[in-house]
């Protein structure tokens, strides 16, 4: 008898532990921006620093910092789209735009390749959702670089928050 009941026991508490793991998702779901969605963040990037007579390079990651869309307008070096894609990657990375980044970049974190903190790059962000960031490189600063990537970021993320 009390085999059984030990038996009994260790049942219970098996299905007991499976219930209590069945409420937790076996998947997620993961939103990630539409091809055109981040061209049209990497269009206007570009449009706004052409306003300031500026040619410069883009770069759209999205969340895992995987390149989904890079433009380099017409007299912008080569360079531009390498470099906007490292600022976009960190930005990602690190959920902050890249002039935030200041103190890592004084750290050991400056020497992991593929990280370039420099002001350029901001996430992408609607409705408590990162779904990528977007760098740009080619202008005299960063600063200047990081206005337009803000400018990339908004043309989409009021779009992002009504959906």
């Amino acid at each position: 008898m009390p085999n059984k009941l030990l038996l009994s026991l260790c049942s219970t508490l098996v299905v007991t532990s499976g219930m209590a793991h069945a409420a937790e998702p076996m998947a997620i779901t993961v939103s990630r921006l539409s091809m055109e969605t981040a061209l049209k963040a990497a269009q206007k990037a570009i449009q706004t620093c052409r306003t300031k007579g500026i040619q410069v390079g883009v770069t759209v990651v999205d969340r895992s910092g995987q390149p989904q869309v890079m433009l380099r307008d017409v007299l912008a070096p080569d360079l531009t789209v390498r470099v906007s894609a490292l600022k976009a990657y960190t930005a990602v990375s690190f959920n902050a735009p890249t002039s935030a980044l200041k103190a890592q970049a004084q750290s050991s974190l400056a020497h992991v390749p593929g990280l370039l903190f420099s002001a350029g790059a901001v996430p992408i962000a609607a409705g408590g959702t990162l779904y990528g960031a977007i760098g740009v490189s080619g202008a005299p600063s960063g600063d200047t670089d990081e206005e337009c990537a803000k400018a990339g970021a908004a043309a989409i993320e009021s779009d992002l928050d009504m959906q």
